[in-house]
């Protein structure tokens, strides 16, 4: 008999997770995330991250497509009002652009019932670590993550950000870099970022890190171009102290732990 399950203690009260499913190898998703997913009524998400969701007796996939972000977070809240178990799922970590905020802005503005919904946010590995794992460990000192979709900010603001992360000297992270309704954005940046670091400044192009569909492309601001970015790729951008040890095996990129030069 299918319908609302029937709450028959506190062990059963409705809940959501908001979880990461990482960056898209199966093997670096959590045991939490897992564990959270095989008891879980209902899976909702975008439609490319709810289809890693193998389907079950006793499980609802609700697929929806890109920027309703809210209507899918208030969906959850109130699917877990009713006594449902809710998995949210989010590709990388879902804290880093992506659905927790969204879940936590729905449940500020919704009622007042919501408050006591049992809300859990599971981490996963977001893809500007997938990637610079992959590359070396170019995030290994001071570093920034800085989303280049201006679909919620202003342009205005993502090139002060930008200048004011280069002039502080930060590795920078670059999420949403290029899409097909963004195409001249990534361009832009790459000129901010050409006038702020200088020519030389290493950048790391990884895109669908951990998939068969992998490819790393490490070049200099001066080679870097628009179109070696799209949205399943995360860039890096060096800060001054970024290095890159050459190998046949393939290069290196790594940020020493300090900010100094190491005495002679």
């Amino acid at each position: 008999m299918s319908g609302t399950p029937v709450v028959s203690g506190a062990q059963d009260r409705g809940r959501v997770c908001v979880a990461g499913l990482g960056p898209g190898d199966e093997a670096l998703v959590t045991g939490e995330v897992t564990q959270a997913l095989s008891e879980a009524t209902d899976v909702i998400g975008y439609i490319p991250y709810v289809a890693r969701i193998a389907p079950r007796e006793g499980l609802r996939l609700h697929p929806s497509d890109n920027r309703v972000e809210l209507d899918r977070a208030r969906h959850a809240l109130d699917l877990a009002a009713q006594g449902r178990r809710v998995v949210v799922v989010s590709s990388g970590d879902p804290g880093v652009f992506a659905m927790a905020s969204a879940l936590f802005e729905a449940l500020e503005a919704g009622p007042s019932a919501w408050l006591d919904i049992d809300i859990r946010v599971l981490p996963g590995i977001t893809a500007m670590l997938a990637a610079s794992a992959r590359a070396g460990a170019p995030l290994g000192h001071d570093f920034c993550a800085i989303n280049l979709s201006d679909n919620l900010k202003p342009w205005d603001l993502i090139e002060k950000r930008l200048r004011l992360a280069a002039e502080a000297d930060f590795a920078m992270a670059f999420y949403n870099p290029r899409s097909a309704s963004r195409p001249a954005g990534f361009a832009r940046a790459l000129e901010v970022l050409r006038e702020a670091c200088g020519p030389e400044r290493p950048i790391l192009f990884a895109r669908a890190v951990t998939t068969p569909d992998e490819e790393l492309r490490i070049v200099s601001l001066r080679e870097a171009r628009p179109e070696m970015a799209d949205m399943r790729t995360v860039v890096i951008v060096g800060s001054s102290r970024t290095r890159i040890i050459a190998r046949e095996a393939g290069p290196i990129l790594y940020t020493p732990r300090s900010a100094v030069e190491a005495a002679a």
